[in-house]
């Protein structure tokens, strides 16, 4: 048994059992792949895979079972190299955020500012996408670290720690009418709406809010990048609706911000990381930095704790 024969097993589930894509994935050629697979099978004496000829089309019940064991294999394998490195070189490596634009073009800068100032040998990589996105790169291991306020906490596989709490704002051009008087959700139905896509920044609030009150919104546009929500309110096509961290008023001169908190409720924001991976010391050091609740020891205590537990045991 060796750990190739290990990967090639994993990649083909994760590569929805297509052998190509696994032999790729894994720099290697397809009979390669499926050499290592029979050889595996045929040391622990069963059939991982169901087939059709020559093609993988599903796992067996006995593969179904012995894929956890196989994960957590080479997740220990990742750990242990990761931590000699640890001692090898303790300020330098690299890190990889995954987060929503919210997060990464308004929550992190001060914190990759931070961090960059302590760990300038340390390599940042910093990538975006929709909260579903970001959970995925954590499971596949292309993130260590990832910010969202959707999604994250729906992964068993993964631990999510709530790092801040956020209320959203309506943002107007100025001498607008919903600046006179108080904001309703009556008063905002009355014109067209600018806001996220279904699953980015807290929408399910905002549909949520509308819902109890029987009032179905006119949403004209949706996007996923507050700074687009802002351009096309500036152009007068509508009234924005934007997490109030979004809006800046030396930088958003031609808007007025309206804060919308007592009609939508209050967002958290959570930080996640796959369960059972090994952090390196500055891990935790850009954690506590980007959320200074979040110290190492309360991080390696929801690490180590088991699934079933809440991230509301680990209050903000």
């Amino acid at each position: 048994m060796n750990f190739q024969q290990l990967r090639s097993v994993r990649e083909a589930v994760r590569c929805g059992f297509n052998l190509t894509e696994v032999a790729h994935a894994l720099h290697t050629s397809q009979p390669g792949v499926s050499r290592q697979i029979r050889e595996l099978e045929e040391e622990l004496g069963i059939e991982l895979f169901v087939r059709a000829g020559k093609r993988l089309t599903g796992l067996t019940e006995p593969g179904a079972h012995v894929l956890p064991i196989i994960e957590s294999i080479l997740q220990g394998s990742h750990n242990l190299r990761t931590a000699g490195q640890e001692f090898v070189a303790q300020q330098s490596g690299a890190l990889s955020i995954a987060a929503t634009h919210s997060q990464a073009r308004y929550a992190l800068p001060g914190a990759v500012q931070e961090f960059r100032l302590q760990f300038p040998n340390v390599r940042l990589h910093l990538h975006q996408g929709s909260p579903q996105q970001v959970a995925q790169m954590l499971l596949s291991g292309q993130a260590d670290v990832g910010i969202a306020t959707e999604a994250l906490a729906q992964y068993p596989e993964l631990v999510a720690l709530p790092c801040y709490r956020w209320t959203h704002a309506v943002v107007v051009p100025p001498r607008h009418p919903l600046l006179d008087g108080p904001l309703t959700l009556e008063r905002l139905a009355r014109h067209p709406l600018i806001t996220y896509g279904a699953g980015f920044t807290g929408r399910s609030h905002i549909d949520e809010a509308f819902a109890r009150q029987r009032i179905v919104p006119r949403i004209v546009l949706s996007a996923m990048d507050a700074d687009v929500i802002k351009t096309y309110v500036e152009l007068g096509m509508g009234v924005g609706i934007v997490a109030s961290i979004a809006f800046e008023a030396e930088r958003d001169t031609q808007l007025r911000a309206i804060d919308a908190g007592a009609l939508f409720g209050i967002n958290l924001t959570k930080l996640a990381l796959r369960r059972g991976t090994y952090l390196r010391g500055y891990v935790y050091t850009l954690i506590e930095s980007f959320a200074p609740t979040l110290k190492r020891r309360v991080v390696e205590q929801a690490m180590a704790a088991g699934p079933d537990v809440a991230t509301a045991d680990y209050d903000i």
